[in-house]
């Protein structure tokens, strides 16, 4: 006899179904909302220099720092006005991609 399998929701723009999902789909990373407040390298590469300090307040568009990767100097900008929480990589240092480089706050 056929194993029954157990039926689970899926919701799919405010529409539930009724399905059974696969191995694959049920150990997929899941989906995580990026925290704007986190700044993380978006290719692997090399800290050439940092420009800002912890507690430091920062202007929309200063440079925060140089990334180094494939042979040319990116530099890495403040996405709005804010005040840098922690940095968390040291010049010299090899990152990969998706490596949380600073954490920052807003200033109003």
């Amino acid at each position: 006899m056929a194993e029954e399998k157990e039926l689970k929701n899926l919701v799919i723009q405010g529409a539930v179904y009724k399905t059974t999902y696969t191995k694959r789909f049920e150990n997929r990373i899941k989906y995580v909302t990026p925290d704007p407040n986190e700044l993380y390298s978006f290719i692997p590469g090399t800290i050439i220099d940092i420009f800002i300090k912890t507690k430091q307040k920062v202007k929309e568009g200063e440079t925060l720092l140089l990334l180094e990767a494939m042979k040319m100097e990116n530099q890495v900008r403040m996405p709005f006005d804010g005040e840098i929480v922690k940095i968390h990589v040291k010049k010299g240092e090899v990152i990969p991609n998706r490596h949380l480089m600073i954490e920052i706050k807003p200033t109003k």
